[in-house]
């Protein structure tokens, strides 16, 4: 036992400061991956490929020589299997490696300050207004990643923002009221668009209704932020990162709205979405 710690200890006197580096450097990106998987489908896929590599390895400590030789052309194959069973999260672990700086970039060079802060008094005014009268809302803020799948869904409208527009768009009675709204460099770009339903099985519950889902299941696949107004409750609640946060009021939305949407605030709207990760925690009151 002396022994094994005297070889620890003399382990610790050889590293560097560049081991330390290196070690912390795996440790983060480890970390980071199992925060990507373990909110999405492919937590449940890597599971099973665990099991299938701690079974290669006990084939070969008790030389099952028929389950080795399954798993060695198993694993040949294996490389092109993992990039087409995992091609949706590789897609957005990817593009969201750049995508922050390219957002900022471009509202930077497109939009000034008080233009961005305009359009978002225009946006919390229509949900304020559509939450007094219970109207249901849904509405995607694209950021980065660029959602031309979701908006060839609905139907294009490309029109500069305004209170009655919005409110119109999604009064019960309009033709385009069923679906998203996705704003794009703070314009309608489009309305009546289908979005996908969250993966995660919490949220298949009667707590979620289908409006929240989407617009939760519409962050898990982008780094859009989107905004929902319940029809049931009239909550107005904001999803990002595959979470939700609840019960905002004008002033409170237009913070996170600026958090996000602003290049200036953009660290800060991060810190605010981040609250909104643990969704299946939330109450059951945004019906």
């Amino acid at each position: 036992m002396i022994e094994f710690w005297n070889n620890i200890a003399d382990m610790f006197k050889m590293m560097t400061i560049y081991d330390l580096i290196d070690i912390l450097a795996v440790s983060v990106l480890i970390f980071l991956a199992y925060r990507f998987i373990s909110v999405r489908r492919a937590g449940k896929l890597t599971i099973g490929i665990a099991i299938i590599i701690i079974l290669s390895v006990l084939s070969n400590i008790f030389h099952l020589n028929t389950m080795s030789f399954i798993f060695s052309n198993l694993f040949q194959v294996g490389i092109v299997a993992l990039i087409v069973v995992f091609q949706p999260e590789l897609r957005s672990a990817l593009e969201k490696v750049g995508g922050v700086r390219e957002y900022i970039n471009h509202v930077s060079l497109n939009k000034s300050e008080k233009h961005v802060a305009e359009c978002i008094d225009i946006i919390c005014n229509a949900v304020c207004d559509m939450a007094l009268d219970k109207t249901g809302a849904l509405i995607v803020f694209e950021r980065a990643e660029k959602l031309d799948d979701v908006i060839k869904s609905g139907t294009i409208v490309n029109a500069d923002l305004s209170v009655n527009l919005i409110k119109n768009i999604f009064y019960k009675n309009s033709p385009l009221h069923d679906g998203a709204m996705v704003i794009r460099d703070f314009r309608i770009i489009s309305a009546k668009c289908m979005l996908p339903l969250s993966t995660k099985s919490s949220m298949a519950s009667e707590e979620y209704a289908t409006r929240h889902r989407a617009a939760i299941g519409m962050t898990e696949i982008s780094d859009a932020v989107v905004v929902v107004v319940s029809e049931q409750t009239g909550v107005i609640s904001v999803t990002h990162g595959g979470g939700i946060e609840r019960e905002y009021d004008y002033r409170k939305l237009h913070e996170t709205l600026e958090g996000f949407l602003t290049p200036s605030s953009q660290n800060a709207g991060e810190k605010k979405g981040a609250k909104g990760k643990s969704a299946e925690k939330e109450a059951s009151n945004n019906k």
